[in-house]
């Protein structure tokens, strides 16, 4: 279940309790899902009951726990629990997980495409030559619009967009195409770039190499997962209960969510990030969840399971790294 899902779960059930006379409000046309701040407070949570309270004459707190029993009847959904005044903190059952890895397994590079932004037309011409940061944003937020299903056409300027240009620094000379672009597109707009030779080391303080080698580690298991015997593609439930798996499919499954928001706000920054947290989710995942047999272990189901995961963190890992004109190679 993606967060657009979710999204429309929880509109769907509010339009039940409407029609059930629990609440009379006016249903809204969209409703926030968000993954929480801190772990502990479900995968996701919204604050619909907030935004109902006051039509409903009732409490955000009465609000949530009608919403709250209906809610836990739904596929997918495991648990919903109330925090604060009135937040509904929401955790997916381990088949909904299982859905999020078949879904970006099938889609491939078409995962994280949607049509948020139907119907919308842009128009985008990049900055003079002298701006090289504002001609490549406008380059790159063309692609996400489209991503996320707008209409782009050029012959105007995009609304909204602009970019500080990077500080000179000599050091920046000879970084290559890849990490040039990452030094110009990982800071937020207003936020000056400064690149140097730190973004070619090959080591963990190099947020950008620690996402190209998490998709490249997604790669070798797989090669050392048929080489050993694994059956990555047998049909199976799989049980994704430790927390780094749920960590990692949570930010898989906001992907979507990620490429539209980015499209929408004309900020690449929020993908980039977006790929180290899940980068740096993916080698959490791999020291805390095995994926692969040792010694004399026989494969087993929770080990194809784990695989699977891993296939799709590295599908979308080299999505987002593509959105942005980032390669992805398979070994590093």
């Amino acid at each position: 279940m993606t967060p657009a899902e979710l999204s429309w779960t929880v509109l769907s059930t509010v339009r039940r309790a409407v029609a059930a006379d629990e609440l009379r409000v006016a249903v809204p046309e969209k409703v926030v899902v968000q993954r929480p701040p801190r772990p502990g407070c479900g995968d996701y949570a919204t604050n619909v009951a907030m935004q109902l309270a006051g039509q409903a004459g009732r409490t955000a707190r009465e609000v949530a726990e009608i919403l709250a029993v209906r809610l836990a009847k739904e596929p997918g959904i495991a648990q919903v629990e109330i925090a604060g005044t009135g937040f509904l903190n929401i955790t997916l059952s381990a088949r909904a997980y299982a859905d999020v890895v078949r879904q970006v397994r099938e889609q491939g590079a078409d995962y994280g495409r949607g049509d948020g932004l139907a119907g919308e037309t842009v128009t985008v011409v990049p900055e003079p030559p002298h701006a090289p940061r504002a001609a490549l944003v406008a380059e790159v937020v063309n692609g996400l619009l489209r991503a996320a299903g707008a209409e782009t056409a050029a012959g105007g300027r995009l609304e909204g967009l602009s970019a500080a240009e990077p500080a000179q620094d000599p050091g920046a000379r000879g970084l290559g195409p890849d990490a040039t672009r990452w030094s110009l597109l990982r800071p937020p707009a207003e936020d000056t770039p400064r690149p140097g030779p730190a973004l070619l080391d090959q080591r963990e303080a190099n947020p950008l190499f620690r996402v190209r080698y998490a998709n490249a580690r997604t790669r070798a298991l797989l090669r050392n997962a048929h080489d050993l015997g694994v059956r990555v593609e047998a049909a199976a439930r799989d049980p994704y209960r430790h927390p780094a798996e749920t960590e990692l499919l949570g930010l898989i499954a906001d992907f979507p969510r990620v490429v539209e928001t980015a499209a929408r706000r004309r900020a690449p920054d929020r993908l980039a990030r977006h790929l180290e947290r899940l980068g740096d989710a993916f080698l959490r995942f791999q020291d805390e969840c095995p994926a692969l047999p040792k010694g004399d272990e026989k494969p087993s189901a929770v080990h194809a399971a784990r695989v699977r995961l891993a296939d799709a963190t590295g599908i979308v890992l080299a999505d987002g790294l593509h959105l942005l004109g980032i390669s992805a190679p398979d070994h590093l």
